[in-house]
């Protein structure tokens, strides 16, 4: 079990969790909490042994060199750092990790345990997958929760997806068998373009996020950075006419498949979305 000593005390805490690996696509969301933690300057709290999870052959160390010369070895692990965002009366818990190559449940374990300790009741597991979305439309964000009560105070869209899983879904699963809430989130990244980064889909993680745990998030220049990539996506595929007419067809599913969507409740969600963006850029 993992030793913990002189962890401060934290206010409400909520844990928000990524994985690089499998459940990355794109880097979709790991960059959410590497944009998280530099937004928010970020303490660490505690990492995992790596010995205890990781094959080192198969997710090796990494040689970090100043001035041409080897400095020290950083080793793949899972981390906890505490941030608290500005004008919030409560601490987040950034989980950011490395999907471990062995040993899962003891590492489910491990991280509960810290939880516990911490006094996180709530978590929000974030993950990224490939699918057949086009990139010129808003990025499909799916969900799973604990329980339904939780799902729908949230307003989840369920995946109902069966089959093979990551340690999203396992840690997810754990945290429900140990009585506390989790939450998760997965955007849908376009197949054809799977090279990280993804600014869309981490932008579309982010306002998901924020939705859900109505907790303002920094957007920095990820508006601008979504942009650029889908204009890069753009003459990208323009070259390709084979590309092309695949993308038209892609969007053509997806608008047929959500016209219903067009409005409602979606339309009423990005509206209180920017009413909430709008009264903070005026307290400001």
């Amino acid at each position: 079990m993992i030793e913990l000593e002189g962890l401060p005390e934290l206010v409400d805490p909520v844990l928000i969790a990524a994985f690089e690996g499998w459940n990355d696509a794109g880097e979709a969301s790991s960059g959410v909490i590497a944009h998280l933690e530099s937004a928010w300057k970020a303490e660490p709290l505690v990492a995992l042994d790596p010995d205890d999870y990781y094959d080192f052959q198969v997710t090796r160390p990494v040689v970090e060199m100043t001035d041409g010369l080897a400095q020290s070895i950083v080793w793949p692990t899972t981390r906890l750092l505490r941030a608290r965002p500005p004008g919030v009366e409560r601490d987040v818990v950034l989980l950011r990790g490395i999907e471990p190559n062995m040993r899962w449940r003891s590492f489910c374990d491990d991280i509960i345990y810290v939880c516990r300790e911490l006094g996180i009741e709530l978590a929000v597991m974030l993950g990224a997958l490939l699918n057949d979305s086009p990139h010129t439309r808003p990025v499909p964000i799916l969900g799973g929760a604990t329980t339904e009560g939780l799902a729908r105070s949230t307003g989840l869209e369920l995946s109902r997806y069966e089959g093979p899983t990551g340690i999203v879904g396992v840690l997810q699963h754990a945290f429900g068998k140990a009585g506390l809430d989790a939450i998760s989130l997965w955007a849908s990244v376009p197949h054809y373009v799977a090279q990280p980064p993804n600014p869309k889909a981490t932008l579309a993680l982010l306002r998901r996020l924020e939705d859900v745990l109505e907790i303002p998030m920094p957007l920095g220049d990820l508006d601008e950075e979504a942009r650029a990539w889908e204009r890069g996506v753009d003459e990208l595929a323009s070259q390709d006419s084979e590309v092309a007419e695949y993308v038209k067809e892609l969007e053509e599913r997806k608008d047929a498949a959500e016209l219903p969507e067009a409005s409602g409740d979606a339309i009423a969600a990005e509206f209180e979305r920017y009413l909430r963006r709008r009264d903070r850029d005026t307290d400001s």
